[in-house]
């Protein structure tokens, strides 16, 4: 026990996490509590020895793809899709048409599939069980779209540089008009448990509010910016594939509290499905990698019938794709928000340097601002809306 000023009663600190079954396993709150009102928080982020940027240097190009989709295991294709951005600028590459069309595909499939993991958790530790079951239903009907476009549920290691390993299926317009129906029904049986529920409410609103002001200061992206009435989103700032070609809204919220994040994640699942929808129809034929041998793998066919082939894909897979030297930094919108990659080439068939930017890695930052002058119970969901993915966190 520590004697607080005479404003106080006794101040107590006490460590919660990293064992604490919400904390992954890596963060621990320092905590002074004057009873259950937190007093003052430092939050240890820990370390969860991934090390993506340093095996990224040891591989060649194309090897980063499978560590990339581990960054945010809840949106692999949207990493996957910033990372290859990056290569391609640097290499100075620009994929076909039908390729951007898939990667915004694929990456909007993965935004809504990291906001229902989101916000289905922050329901179930807020004792909304249900809820949280029926968004993780809702994400198994993408999981199924992911698993025909990739072949993979999770860790799908889609992009390479200079399109994508393999083309959508036949049917897929068909598939996703019927996974969409039914995640549409399911978010619509959530919205009515949760969003005027008056526990739910009560455990969320004015609960870690943050000023506009305050979250620009903290470098804060995605969500949580737009949460307190910033409109900043990397797909309508810096334009990138063809998300210029695709009407859709940036949902914001005016109080920066718990709830306003919960809703507007809300709101931009159902941005994302209009932006998969549009990107169907306007769908075209053509090819989806370049072909350029310098830098992508030539078709088996070719390997297995030819000596030009067989040379091209060893050569490749060996000592990788020779990118010029220079250095690049790209930006997308992650599920948690901008995403950016910096990337240094020497020359070699290897990065030189990889440095990621995770968006979440600066909500964690702004979280005990958050907390200060809350309850002890209010740590668990403030947490959840904060997303934080230990694999983008421990770059």
């Amino acid at each position: 026990m520590a004697t607080a000023p005479d404003t106080m009663g006794e101040v107590m600190e006490l460590q919660m996490g990293p064992s604490h079954p919400a904390s992954h396993g890596t963060i621990k709150f320092n905590l002074r509590l004057d009873g259950e009102t937190i007093v003052d928080v430092e939050v240890e982020i820990g370390y969860l020895h991934r090390g993506f940027e340093k095996m990224c240097e040891q591989g060649t190009w194309n090897h980063c793809f499978p560590y990339a989709d581990r960054l945010n295991y809840a949106s692999p294709i949207l990493n996957n899709v910033g990372f290859a951005l990056a290569v391609e600028k640097l290499a100075g590459v620009t994929v076909p048409e039908r390729c951007q069309y898939i990667r915004v595909i694929g990456g909007e499939i993965s935004r809504i599939t990291d906001h229902l993991t989101c916000l289905g958790m922050a329901a179930n530790e807020l004792g909304a069980i249900s809820a949280g079951f029926y968004m993780l239903e809702a994400r198994e009907f993408l999981y199924d779209l992911v698993e025909a476009m990739t072949g993979a549920r999770l860790t799908v290691t889609y992009c390479r540089l200079g399109g994508v390993i393999k083309d959508l299926p036949a049917d897929v317009k068909e598939r996703t008009a019927t996974a969409l129906k039914q995640v549409r029904r399911i978010l619509v049986d959530c919205d009515r448990l949760l969003s005027r529920n008056r526990i739910f409410f009560d455990r969320m609103v004015g609960i870690g509010k943050l000023s506009r002001a305050d979250a620009i200061s903290y470098g804060l992206t995605g969500p949580l910016l737009r949460a307190t009435g910033v409109p900043y989103d990397v797909r309508k700032a810096e334009p990138y594939l063809v998300y210029d070609r695709i009407d859709f809204s940036v949902p914001t919220g005016t109080s920066g509290d718990n709830y306003d994040r919960f809703m507007v994640r809300m709101a931009e699942m159902e941005q994302s499905m209009r932006i998969i929808e549009q990107a169907l129809v306007s769908l075209p034929e053509g090819p989806i990698a370049i072909s350029d041998p310098r830098y992508f793998l030539p078709p088996k066919q070719e390997v297995y019938t030819s000596i030009e082939g067989l040379m091209n894909h060893f050569k490749l897979v060996i000592e990788g794709q020779k990118i010029p030297p220079g250095e690049v930094y790209v930006a997308t919108e992650g599920g948690n928000g901008e995403l950016g990659f910096y990337l240094v080439s020497d020359g070699s068939g290897r990065p030189y340097r990889v440095r990621v930017r995770p968006p979440s890695f600066y909500g964690m930052a702004a979280l005990g601002e958050m907390l200060r002058g809350h309850m002890l119970a209010d740590i668990i969901p403030t947490f959840g809306q904060v997303n934080m993915i230990g694999g983008e966190c421990d770059h």
